[in-house]
């Protein structure tokens, strides 16, 4: 998958793993060390990003195909699908991204992209490890002891994930 922006998946087995706990944690380090990130998040499910009462909430219930809020602090775009049967596609997902705002797009789910990953392990919940079968998972963030050639990182570590992360972006860069 060709991106002008670097891309970087955190993927795992399952839900529930903690992707998001460590995003939450992870997205304010590289923040820190000067870069502007976005994130695509799968979901699996129907959401709503707005809630009951609102005027947004309400016009979208009545029928509308696209909500545009906007204020002058941030926008936000919700587009209904009623007829897919299908969800949408990463590639198509990264279209929406306006590329000139960042430095790296963070892609959490879509684990079966073909794009380079950190898997996210935890060895006592007994799940297979991805990064087995998955060429393009870079790196294993984990809990526990794993035994891989792919570097382990510590799930509990933030702070040295994100200077992975920043290495593996000088090298992208530089080749």
């Amino acid at each position: 998958m060709k991106s002008a922006t670097p891309l970087l998946g955190f993927c795992a087995y399952g839900s529930g793993i903690g992707k998001t706990t460590l995003l939450a944690s992870l997205i304010p380090e590289l923040v820190a060390a000067g870069l502007k990130v976005s994130v695509i998040k799968h979901a699996h499910h129907t959401f709503d990003i707005d809630q009951p009462g609102k005027d947004s909430y309400r016009l979208r219930k009545a029928g509308a195909v696209q909500m545009l809020l906007g204020s002058k602090k941030r926008w936000a775009l919700m587009t209904e699908l009623p007829n897919s049967r299908e969800e949408p596609s990463l590639a198509e997902l990264l279209l929406l991204v306006d590329t000139s705002l960042v430095d790296l797009i963070v892609v959490e789910g879509f684990k079966s992209a073909p794009i380079s990953k950190i898997e996210i392990y935890r060895p006592s919940l007994g799940k297979p490890l991805l990064a087995e079968s998955d060429p393009h998972i870079i790196a294993i963030a984990s809990d526990g002891a794993v035994v891989s050639g792919l570097p382990v990182l510590d799930l509990n570590k933030p702070a040295a994930i994100a200077q992975f992360v920043l290495q593996w972006l000088k090298q992208k860069e530089s080749s």
